[in-house]
């Protein structure tokens, strides 16, 4: 007896339908007011994949990037070859490096207050420390500590963590 093998015949790509510029406005709007719901199904029919388990910002804002790329094209091959060769240049190929936001840190000259038990204190951020009392401090969270004089995390400490938006 001749066994024949299966073969499972992969599944098709998904279609995804090109949207006219002329309608990338009013769909980049729409997006502020829907639903979780609408966004995720939004998500299936533009990447063809379940949507990802993250907050309403994130949907939304690459659903608003996908609506532009699919209307007015994505980003060259080149151009995108020219991004990660510029990308392997900044962090050597360290993906952990690649994780970290390049604008997390203020930009020199930033000049940071915090009210601490109704006295003001004020940090100057500089290019490779930070400057408090005219003293140099590798982090915030040594200034926040000789301030304190507890541990705390600087950022924190700041009030540049854990709000929205900072």
């Amino acid at each position: 007896m001749i066994q024949r093998r299966r073969q499972e015949a992969a599944p098709p790509a998904p279609t995804v339908p090109k949207i006219p510029p002329t309608q990338v406005l009013t769909r980049l709007a729409a997006l502020q007011t829907s639903a979780a719901a609408d966004l995720k199904d939004q998500w299936r029919a533009l990447f063809g994949k379940e949507p990802p388990p993250f907050n309403r910002p994130y949907l939304v804002s690459r659903l608003a990037y996908r609506i532009q790329e699919l209307a007015y094209g994505g980003l060259k091959p080149e151009t995108r070859a020219r991004l990660e060769a510029l990308g392997e240049q900044l962090d050597g190929g360290n993906v952990v490096l690649r994780r970290v936001r390049a604008d997390s840190r203020p930009l020199p000259g930033t000049r940071l207050i915090r009210e601490y038990e109704g006295v003001q204190h004020v940090v100057t951020v500089r290019a490779d420390d930070f400057e408090y009392e005219g003293r140099p401090y590798q982090s915030l969270s040594a200034i926040a500590r000789h301030i304190t004089g507890t541990r705390w995390n600087g950022w924190t400490f700041f009030g540049l963590k854990g709000r929205a938006g900072a």
